[in-house]
């Protein structure tokens, strides 16, 4: 923590304005190539089908918007084709640095081979809440991916030189396994600087999709004035359990910005409709490890 100095919040928005435009300038170029590829399918249907096509599949404008509604639930569905673990290791005080470079060496291995099926989303070490826990959050190419991963990694001829060594460090070990909000889909590797907040919510039992549509609203409003890296809800596990994940350049910023948050549209009604659902809350922050692909 006492690298994140109080006037980091200019180099952090910085590096956030430049990650947001590349992402703007990906989405701009995927839809013109989506565009582009609709023009060349009614190009072609209209040179097949002629009068007839249109008495059987509906005017050029309908099969378009058939096009576009069948686009929606590709998008919605897709984001199922990823599952995300949530680790938590519990390290002994006095092998803290032991531990870095012991994980830090063999996670960036495994997720460095393509066999293995597996990324690396992050690696944080917790500054404030359950100090000297360490959170690492893998995602994987569904289920089969995550079966694959596992016999990969663990049939490794250095695993249980690696697996006999962190038992040595850790007192307590929780993995979940998590499927992340089709609204909120992962970031992918970036480094702003700054910190993270883990904020874990214990919903009252059948509670997750209404949880889910207030969210895809409030989402919205929250994304004006800060930056989330993800939102995933436990499937195996510890269930009931919804896991948002922030970035901010310091703690000051997180305030500021948590209180602009009011000022936005929407965002007092998300809190006031989601209070009730929650059973219990907690609030973490992190700070990435110096492997971790999002920092």
């Amino acid at each position: 923590m006492a690298d994140i100095t109080p006037d980091s919040a200019a180099s952090f928005n910085k590096k956030q304005q430049e990650f947001r435009e590349d992402l703007i300038a990906e989405q701009k170029q995927k839809e013109q190539q989506e565009k582009e590829a609709r023009e060349r399918d009614q190009e072609n249907a209209k040179k097949k089908g002629g009068a007839l096509s249109s008495l059987i599949y509906g005017t050029p404008e309908g099969r378009e918007l058939d096009k576009d509604i069948e686009r929606s639930f590709s998008q919605v569905l897709a984001r199922g084709k990823y599952v995300h673990s949530i680790v938590f290791h519990e390290v002994k005080p006095d092998k803290v640095d032991e531990y870095a470079e012991l994980v830090g060496n063999w996670y960036t291995k495994m997720a460095a081979i393509p066999e293995n099926k597996v990324h690396l989303v992050g690696s944080w070490r917790t500054e404030v809440g359950d100090c000297n826990t360490f959170v690492h959050i893998w995602e994987y190419q569904r289920y089969e991916g995550y079966h694959q991963s596992l016999h990969n990694i663990q049939t490794h001829p250095e695993f249980r030189d690696f697996d006999s060594k962190l038992k040595t460090m850790i007192t307590s070990k929780q993995t979940s396994l998590m499927q992340e909000f089709s609204f909120w889909p992962t970031t992918s590797p970036r480094s702003l600087g700054g910190l993270f907040e883990l904020r874990s919510y214990t919903l009252h039992p059948g509670n997750l999709l209404e949880w889910e549509t207030h969210w895809r609203r409030g989402l919205k409003a929250r994304r004006e004035v800060m930056e989330g890296v993800g939102a995933w809800f436990v499937q195996i596990g510890d269930l009931n359990t919804v896991h948002h994940l922030w970035q901010f350049a310091n703690l000051e910023e997180r305030k500021i910005r948590r209180e602009q948050s009011w000022n936005v549209e929407g965002w007092g009604e998300t809190v006031h409709k989601t209070v009730p659902l929650i059973q219990a809350m907690r609030s973490r922050i992190l700070l990435p490890c110096s492997w971790s692909p999002v920092a």
